[in-house]
Parts: C-alpha cells; sequence; structure tokens
C-alpha cells in the first residue's frame, strides 16, 4: 500500500504521493498533477492557471501500457435502463399520491420532496449522464431515447443539451471559453470565499446550469440542435401529461425533487466534488463514500475522466486495478463535508477551478507523438534486460 500523509486541514482528503522526474516527455508523469497553484479568493482574482493540456487522457495512456487488462471493462450496463424505469414509477407513483389521492401537510410534502424525490433525482442524473456517454445500449440513438426515458420525471428539458455540453466538458476541460463546466466571471467576482454567497449560490445552482448553457449558446452563436428541441416538446409534453394525470401538486413534488437535487443535498455536492481545487496541482477529484451505493458511482470522478468508455458499475474495479495511480490522487470521502468546507471556508468559492488557454492545451497534447516513442523506448530497455 502506497504512503499517505494526512492532510490536517483537509481531513477528507489524502495527500498525493510526490511524483519524481523520470526523463518522460510530460513533466507530470505518472499521475499528471501540475505545477500550478490552487487559487484562493480574496488573494487570486482569477482561476488558477495551467500550461498544459488536461490530465485525463495522458494517464489513461500511462494506466492501460501498465494495466492492458482494464480495456476488459468497457462496454455498456442495460441494468441501468431498469433502474430508469424503477425510478420513473416511484416518482410518478409519489406525485400521482400527492396529488390526487392525499394531501400531505407542507412538512411532510418538503420531507417527501428533499429525502425521496431529491436523491431519485440525483440518480437520474446519472442515468443522463450514462446515456450520454452511450453506456446504457450499444448503439446510439437507444441511448438518445434512454436519456430522454430518464427526463420523464424531470419537469424541465435536460437529457440532451447536458448531453452535447458534456461531451464538450470532457473534450476541453478547463479550455477558457470552451469548457461550459466552468462559471462565469460574474459567479467568481461576485462570490469569491464568502459562506452567505457561497450558500445561495448552490441554492441556485439548477439555474446556474442552464444559464452556463445559455451564455456559451450566445458567446459562440449557436443555435438549438434537433435533439435539444426535440427533448423540449418531449418535456412540455410529459408535463402536461402528470400534471392532467398527477394534478398540480403532483407536477410541484417534481419540480421540488429537480430544485432539492441539484443543489444543497448531498449526492448533488458531486458538482463541488469533481473540479473545484482543494490542492494544488490537481483539477479533477474522486469521491469514495457510501454514497456510490445509490448514486451508482457517481463520485469516481477521474476514473470516469480518464476511461469515459467504462460504465458506472465497472469504476470501482477500475480503481482496484490501478490503484497505484487512484490512491495517490487527493480524493474525498464525504459529501456532506464537501459542501461544509465550501461553504464555510473562505479559501476556496466558485473561482477554485483551473483554465487553460487553446494554445497551450494543443502544446501539451503535441506531446502524445513523444509519449509513445518514450514507451516503446522504455519497453524496448525492458526486454534488452530480460535477455
Amino acid at each position: 500500500m502506497p504512503p499517505f500523509v494526512e492532510v490536517e486541514e483537509e481531513k477528507t482528503l489524502r495527500s498525493r504521493a510526490q511524483q519524481q522526474p523520470s526523463g518522460h516527455p510530460d513533466y507530470r508523469h505518472p499521475l499528471y498533477v501540475g505545477n500550478w497553484k490552487r487559487s484562493i479568493p480574496y488573494k487570486d482574482k482569477d482561476f488558477a492557471r495551467d500550461d498544459m493540456d488536461e490530465p485525463h487522457l495522458k494517464r489513461k495512456h500511462t494506466i492501460l501500457r501498465e494495466h492492458p487488462e482494464v480495456e476488459k471493462l468497457y462496454g455498456t450496463d442495460i441494468r441501468t435502463f431498469y433502474v430508469t424505469a424503477a425510478v420513473n414509477v416511484v416518482q410518478l407513483g409519489i406525485a400521482y399520491y400527492f396529488g390526487k389521492v392525499y394531501t400531505p401537510p407542507l412538512y411532510l410534502y418538503l420531507l417527501v420532496a428533499y429525502f425521496v424525490g431529491a436523491t431519485l433525482t440525483g440518480v437520474i442524473g446519472v442515468i443522463i449522464h450514462e446515456a450520454c456517454h452511450c453506456l446504457i445500449f450499444k448503439t446510439k440513438w437507444l441511448n438518445r431515447y434512454a436519456g430522454l426515458f430518464a427526463n420523464i420525471c424531470l419537469p424541465v428539458p435536460i437529457a440532451q443539451s447536458f448531453r452535447r455540453y458534456h461531451i464538450e466538458h470532457h473534450t476541453w476541460q478547463g479550455v477558457e471559453g470552451m469548457d461550459p463546466d466552468l462559471p462565469l466571471e460574474w459567479e467568481k467576482a461576485l462570490i469569491k470565499g464568502n459562506a452567505l454567497k457561497k450558500l445561495l449560490w448552490i441554492l441556485i445552482y439548477p439555474v446556474m446550469y442552464v444559464v452556463r448553457g445559455a451564455v456559451m449558446q450566445s458567446d459562440r452563436n449557436l443555435t438549438p440542435s434537433k435533439w435539444e428541441i426535440i427533448n423540449v416538446v418531449f418535456s412540455v409534453v410529459m408535463d402536461i401529461i402528470i400534471q392532467q394525470t398527477c394534478g398540480w401538486r403532483g407536477l410541484g413534488y417534481l419540480f421540488l425533487s429537480l430544485w432539492f437535487g441539484y443543489s444543497l443535498h448531498p449526492g448533488a455536492a458531486h458538482f463541488i466534488q469533481e473540479h473545484y481545487t482543494f490542492d494544488d496541482g490537481q483539477e479533477t477529484y474522486s469521491y469514495y463514500g457510501i454514497l456510490n451505493g445509490p448514486f451508482m458511482n457517481i463520485g469516481y470522478h477521474n476514473e470516469h475522466h480518464d476511461f469515459q468508455k467504462i460504465p458506472w458499475s465497472n469504476l470501482p474495479a477500475l480503481r482496484s486495478l490501478a490503484r497505484n495511480y487512484y490512491d495517490k490522487l487527493a480524493y474525498h470521502t464525504s459529501w456532506v463535508i464537501v459542501h461544509w468546507k465550501f461553504i464555510t471556508q473562505s479559501s476556496v468559492g466558485p473561482q477554485s477551478r483551473v483554465i487553460r488557454s487553446h494554445k497551450d492545451f494543443k502544446q501539451g497534447r503535441s506531446l502524445l507523438g513523444k509519449m509513445r516513442e518514450y514507451d516503446l523506448q522504455q519497453k524496448q530497455k525492458g526486454a534488452t534486460l530480460n535477455q
């Protein structure tokens, strides 16, 4: 087991082992952790800045060289579709019960929406994420429909827009003007490290996802895709059917579930956990805790970014195979503490992200050819030593 050093001020994290220079073309090899310092509100005005490409593609190649068996974990998981059907049945059942059968007191209505509805909404988000990466069915169009099917209990059209912008996030992670997951200028300038503002920001996080997409569409003169338009029509039709069947109170339950599930809820802390920088040089973080069970391993974010062809059910196996990489990276063990520390500590805020220019990104990617040559040389050296 690799050595770990406790970080006193971040007890939910384990510090990574120090990387040693190896003559590799990319100085970040093998963990691909950079030399940049994280951005701290009131001390720094902008995001942290890196001069290399994002780390995941190169770490993927490095891990595959050492563990080629990882490719056996690629594939799809049809069980995700069955989970989708079960969640829809439960959510629509509760909506009908509250809308037509039983009028609950307000406190019970809110409690069920938070503890049941919001949790299931978080699961729906994971399913839409799996569909966007074509990890449910083997054909692309079936995954498109799986995303729409999962969107039934979300009263706003999310699935197809998420697919579009999430793929761009993977492609251009941290590239300024191209990564739709980065906070907007006003978010980092207005909120900084203020606890109350960060709390309010998390409470409106569902809105911010829509706003960021709209701003990027405007800045890049993009128009809604065919599938986004289909999603809008589909959601409007489903909302009308649900309202007619379950009443306004039933539809309201689904709206509350969506709001709670994507804001101040333990399952929504993965939005903060994934790319907000709690350590210098590391821009992506995994969560290894018990809530990975109900939330279908969405916490395994480094693993997912490294290997996008691996479905949720195989991500723990990936970590087990490549522990000499993933256990040396900083990671979280509590989503509740992620939210708590993000809100209460003035040293983190919306600006706690890392960016890079498109030029630096492309220059970093250009090292891939040299990396292949380096790997070939290392393989030849190994063969020579074994003779």
